[in-house]
């Protein structure tokens, strides 16, 4: 079953996104990952906060989707990311 991990990004400062973005996709792609959505969220309902850009990213399975997330060379481009970014990162299991 496909699992989604969504992100919500506050991006503070721009330095760290050339890397991060050279490296992440080769790394989502090694893990059977596929970025869905990158954009700006439209609030629709409700009073909560939105963040800058939502990301979505599918996986065919959750396993693969946590291997994405805990895999070493996951580790330097988060903290890369958390240099210069605020981010909220969720899993849910599709239908």
């Amino acid at each position: 079953m496909a699992a989604y991990a969504i992100g919500s990004l506050t991006v503070h400062t721009t330095q760290w996104q050339q890397e991060y973005g050279a490296k992440m996709p080769a790394l989502i792609h090694k893990h059977g990952g596929k970025v869905l959505a990158k954009a700006a969220a439209q609030g629709l309902e409700g009073q909560s906060l939105l963040p800058g850009t939502v990301v979505m990213i599918e996986f065919p399975t959750a396993q693969q989707a946590l291997a994405w997330n805990e895999d070493p060379e996951h580790a330097p481009l988060r903290r890369l990311r958390q240099g210069g970014a605020s981010f909220d990162l969720m899993l849910v299991d599709g239908l």
